[in-house]
């Protein structure tokens, strides 16, 4: 029960991100998103990730790497967008 709670967590709070991501994707537009915000968040995503894999706790490390894949590349494109 636990497992399947922290699934359905992880599930939810991964695949909100998405919408956000496939924004960016679209537009190239990130100006109106909080440099030092992504800045912090995809730190946190980051911990929480290692902190997962120090638990054995699948569902939070595999929900962090692919929330972690796509908060950094939203970062990436806030970091680069000066340049494009």
């Amino acid at each position: 029960m636990v497992d399947l709670i922290g699934s359905i967590a992880a599930f939810l709070t991964t695949t909100s991100f998405l919408p956000q991501a496939w924004q960016v994707y679209k537009t190239r537009d990130t100006h109106s998103l909080s440099l030092h915000m992504f800045i912090m968040f995809t730190i946190g995503v980051a911990l929480w990730m290692v902190y997962g894999i120090f638990l054995d706790a699948w569902p939070m490390i595999i929900a962090n790497v692919i929330t972690l894949v796509l908060a950094s590349y939203i970062l990436f494109m806030k970091v680069t967008e000066r340049n494009r």
